[in-house]
């Protein structure tokens, strides 16, 4: 399985922002996007510790509950009230972004929330209101995280890949004399249905395609024999010229997951806005523009619309790339309905006069591979599948064991599919493996359709045993045993048994690891790394770099260090240890001896500590007044399972 980002919903926290760096963000524009179709998860559910994230509005005065105070307290108080404002204006925004599906712009949203409050010359920790503002928002956003937790794999989104027009835009090379008088000598016996013209500027392309960007094009070659029938199949049915698949492969290299600089997506790199207007559905679950065949007739239909309407396949283009709007301007302020005399008078933005070189310089080179020594690469061959259409949401996970392939290969037939859940309340065509599809529809048939994003197949290997398998699933023994209606324990190898999973749920070897809601305070110590913080807790360092804006490893300058402890959605949080106090926090240090007591044998002298939900190597160690090298030293472990037995022997 590729490893999809659970980034998107989860709380930047603290992370020393300088004012003008949170200025620039507060002021960056939210990207277009169309109304969505489908809402991701309802704000139903409130995580662990039963609140919702709306209840917590409630719990903190909002701006104008505490304006008429502010008032009262002077200046200082009075930019604590307009940042607050601010910080509430951008949380609101990021709430109505995820409500519509629009998971980056909500991401957004909140970043800029926090980056106000933290750029801020405003000290948080001294004022109450700000301290309540930062809580409630922070509990609010992972709030949310958690509620698309409990509606399966909901809040990950597909990662996408870089465009390669961005970088050929971003270049210029110089024209080689010898490579434009091949070039224009090629011209001459090349058949196209698109005009062909050899200019510097196309020249300078054809130089860089032939260095620099060979890997890009030569990738890209290998990838059309995926797409090349039913791309052209597509154009000729559309009636526009066949050679326009050289569009596709400069804007994407033919990848369906390619996204630009612009927020435009797929393999006809579509903007939202436009694609809405071509029937290109966009919604939390599914985006058309990463389907090939869907993005390939909204494409020749655009492209059409646009010779149409100038005239001229050049012109055509540079509208695709900019908007027919800007390059019909540029017409009425010249009069030249010419792209090349456009070009020359500097009225295109640079990217669009960029554009149309760059895909005449691919199409030439690919209509003459000899010539460019690209006759000899071998290109990929289309994949064909069965296609069954659902309308129940599925974990492609449970679909992957159905059929005996991998998740990611499942994702590669589905590019239009942003989780790893297929679509609620909508039917979806679901591509499966070729001649796999009638083994999809008998496996599928006894999982009850609620549960179809929680449970799972499993292949029975030698050594399984219901135990076990309840242990890495995190089921029961009897809940398996009930749905294969075992008699007796024994398990026959290369079976396949029902997992039943509990919603909120996720086997232990997946992903999939929710986190608390509320973040501990971990004041840095001399040496500190992420990587030791991580290890401390219980949590991957790429997670702690996440909440704290971090990008390295480095702890230097940092005196406190948000983490979120690991938990598993619908069981309690677990004790949230105070940095400073070394204690659970609202627990007083008598309270936490008892604990101690509860969990803890004395065999000896030396005591030994059963593992709970939600522990980590720092809690345990701060709870017996120990140390975390002592409990790796004195155990030989790095990371913590529930049940694991610890030997505690430095004890304070």
């Amino acid at each position: 399985m590729r490893v999809l980002k659970l980034y998107a919903l989860i709380a930047p926290l603290l992370a020393v922002v300088f004012v003008t760096t949170s200025c620039q963000t507060a002021q960056k524009q939210t990207p277009l996007l169309p109304p969505a179709q489908a809402a991701p998860p309802a704000l139903k559910a409130a995580g662990p510790s039963g609140s919702s994230p709306q209840s917590e509005v409630a719990a903190h005065p909002a701006p104008s509950q505490t304006a008429t105070h502010v008032d009262k307290l002077g200046p200082q108080s009075d930019s604590v009230s307009e940042l607050i404002v601010q910080v509430e204006k951008e949380y609101q925004a990021g709430k109505d972004n995820y409500q519509a599906g629009h998971l980056e712009a909500a991401k957004q949203n909140f970043d800029r929330a926090f980056n106000l409050l933290m750029g801020s010359n405003l000290d948080i920790r001294s004022d109450v209101r700000l301290q309540h503002e930062f809580d409630r928002i922070l509990d609010g956003v992972n709030g949310l995280e958690l509620v698309a937790l409990q509606e399966g794999d909901g809040a990950t989104e597909q990662k996408s890949e870089p465009a390669p027009i961005d970088e050929a835009n971003d270049v210029t090379f110089p024209v080689d004399p010898n490579i434009k008088a091949k070039a224009e000598a090629e011209i001459k016996s090349t058949h196209s249905d698109l005009p062909l013209m050899m200019t510097d500027q196309v020249a300078g392309y054809i130089n860089y395609f032939s260095t620099r960007g060979r890997p890009t094009l030569e990738h890209a070659l290998t990838r059309a024999g995926q797409y090349q029938d039913m791309i052209q199949r597509v154009l000729k049915d559309e009636g526009v010229p066949q050679d326009l698949i050289y569009l596709a492969q400069a804007e994407s290299g033919f990848h369906p997951l390619a996204l630009s600089h612009s927020g435009a997506r797929g393999i006809w790199q579509f903007m939202a806005s436009r694609a809405k207007g071509y029937g290109l559905q966009r919604n939390w679950w599914v985006d058309d523009r990463q389907d090939p065949e869907k993005a390939t007739r909204a494409a020749a239909r655009h492209l059409k619309d646009l010779f149409n309407q100038f005239g001229d396949w050049y012109l055509a283009m540079a509208a695709y790339n900019s908007g027919p709007g800007t390059v019909q301007s540029a017409v009425k302020r010249t009069g030249y309905a010419d792209f090349w005399e456009l070009y020359r008078r500097n009225v295109l933005p640079k990217e669009t006069r960029n554009y149309v070189p760059i895909i005449l310089a691919v199409t030439i080179m690919a209509k003459n591979p000899g010539q460019y020594g690209l006759d000899e690469l071998v290109r990929e061959k289309p994949v064909p599948y069965d296609a069954v259409k659902i309308d129940y949401p599925v974990d492609l996970r449970l679909v992957a064991e159905c059929v005996d392939v991998s998740a990611a290969d499942l994702q590669d037939l589905n590019p239009s599919l942003l989780r790893m859940t297929t679509p609620r309340d909508q039917e979806f065509e679901l591509h499966l493996p070729v001649g796999s599809k009638e083994k999809f529809l008998g496996a599928i048939a006894v999982i009850p359709p609620d549960m179809r994003v929680w449970w799972r197949y499993h292949k029975v290997v030698q050594g399984d045993t219901i135990a076990s398998l309840a242990r890495t699933y995190r089921t029961t023994v009897k809940a398996i045993a009930e749905a294969n209606n075992l008699e007796d324990q024994v398990l026959e190898t290369d079976s396949k048994l029902i997992i039943p999973i509990a919603p909120g749920r996720h086997a232990a070897g997946e992903d999939m690891v929710a986190y608390s809601r509320h973040a501990t305070r971990y004041k840095v110590r001399k040496n500190d790394t992420v990587a030791t913080v991580a290890d401390n807790f219980g949590v991957p360092p790429t997670m702690v770099r996440r909440w704290n804006r971090l990008k390295g490893n480095s702890l230097v300058g940092r005196r406190v260090v948000y983490v979120h402890l690991p938990i598993t959605p619908n069981l309690r949080e677990p004790h949230v240890i105070s940095a400073k106090s070394g204690t659970p926090s609202g627990r007083s240090k008598n309270k936490n001896k008892k604990d101690v007591q509860r969990v803890a044998t004395n065999d000896n002298g030396v005591l030994r500590h059963r593992v709970k939900q939600g522990e980590t190597l720092y809690s345990i160690a701060s709870s017996y007044k120990t140390t975390v090298a002592a409990l790796k030293r004195d155990n030989g472990v790095a990371t913590l399972r529930p049940g694991m037995v610890l030997v505690i022997k430095d004890v304070r």
